[in-house]
């Protein structure tokens, strides 16, 4: 039980690919029977564009089994989706998932805890994993920080100059055809690691090569291109961050957030959404609607990339059906997006001479 655990924590293992082939199940027959791998899928490939994670909602809903097999089946919809952004946040997703639980499973084995031993891995299983070239410094490794040599094939494969300039190799100790780096660092470059394996061959043609397949999964493949056009939407146009401006549905939201509710994951998307939107970074975001600072900063980091906004808040039909759509009023009858209300808003309010209120305040406003 323990290694089918291990399989369904980290499905892009060799051994775990390894397994999904030895049972030769029929993907086809696993969808013409709606499966429940089938809707994992889904959910994975769903919680990865909007939350850039593929962890399950409800962990104890689905068994190992399900979640294995629900692997390659988002790998065949992210390919039937054909938009690379898709490809590019689900493999990001996909990563920060697996370096969330790498962590879990590192701190259990560094503090003698074996309760995860099979279904859990090692920080060394990992490295040999992706053929990582990583020494821990002698007497350091359980220390502190923690330091690590890394060979610098390694490092100059799996390191990324967009990260700064603290990862250029001219800016690092190097010795003997290594490069010391801190155990943060180490595990970054496995996240990457495991960010290039998934994307690797994605995206397939799954038409040509398996048309009934296709076919099969054309039901979940509608509720991923109905999120994407929900999510896609016009930037707000404006350069102000005027709380009192905002539409009805997103003043609740910062209403209920900062109060001290815990929103759900969805109402959460869209208030995160909806402020990266207009142009609030990760930080600010977090103060001002009353959310811990880590993960709201990785989920604005995920919505904005180097172009600007690729998922901004979903559409009033979507929010509706969230539940959220809520102190309607007369521009709400003349727009079908928060953002169109807010920039209709803000274009209204022009020359009248109002100066945008603070950030900090943003959740003030009824």
């Amino acid at each position: 039980m323990s290694r089918e655990v291990r399989h369904a924590r980290y499905p892009f293992f060799s051994a775990a690919r390894e397994a999904v082939r030895e049972a030769d199940l029929s993907l086809i027959g696993l969808v013409e029977r709606d499966a429940p791998a089938v809707g994992r899928a889904r959910e994975r490939v769903e919680r990865a564009l909007t939350a850039g994670t593929t962890a399950p909602e409800e962990p104890d809903r689905w068994d190992p089994r399900d979640e294995l097999l629900s692997y390659p089946i988002a790998r065949i919809l992210v390919s039937l989706v054909e938009d690379s952004t898709a490809v590019e946040k689900y493999a990001a997703a996909e990563a920060a998932t697996a370096a969330e639980r790498f962590e879990t499973d590192f701190a259990s084995d560094d503090d003698g805890l074996r309760s995860v031993e099979r279904a859990g891995v090692t920080r060394e299983e990992v490295l040999a994993e992706f053929g990582i070239d990583a020494e821990p410094e002698s007497g350091r490794e359980r220390s502190g920080r923690g330091w690590y040599w890394v060979g610098l094939t390694t490092y100059l494969t799996f390191s990324d100059p967009d990260w700064g300039d603290d990862w250029r190799l001219v800016n690092r100790e190097v010795r003997e055809g290594r490069v010391r780096v801190e155990r943060a660092e180490l595990d970054r470059l496995v996240e990457e690691a495991v960010h290039r394996r998934v994307a690797e061959g994605l995206p397939f043609d799954v038409r040509e090569r398996n048309p009934d397949l296709a076919a099969g999964l054309e039901p979940a493949l509608a509720s991923v291109r109905q999120l994407l056009t929900a999510g896609h939407a016009p930037t707000s146009g404006v350069s102000v961050v005027e709380p009192s401006l905002f539409p009805p549905c997103v003043k609740a939201l910062l209403e209920r957030s900062r109060g001290g509710e815990t929103l759900p994951p969805e109402s959460r998307f869209s208030l995160t959404a909806f402020l990266v939107a207009i142009g609030l970074d990760g930080d600010t975001i977090a103060s001002v609607a009353g959310f811990d600072e880590e993960p709201t900063t990785t989920q604005a980091e995920f919505l904005r990339d180097r172009e600007g906004v690729q998922y901004p808040s979903p559409s009033c039909a979507t929010m509706q059906a969230y539940g959220d759509c809520v102190n309607r009023d007369e521009r709400c009858e003349r727009i079908t997006h928060p953002l169109s209300y807010y920039k209709h808003a803000v274009e209204a309010q022009a020359g009248a001479g109002v100066e945008a209120v603070g950030v900090a305040d943003a959740g003030d406003e009824n």
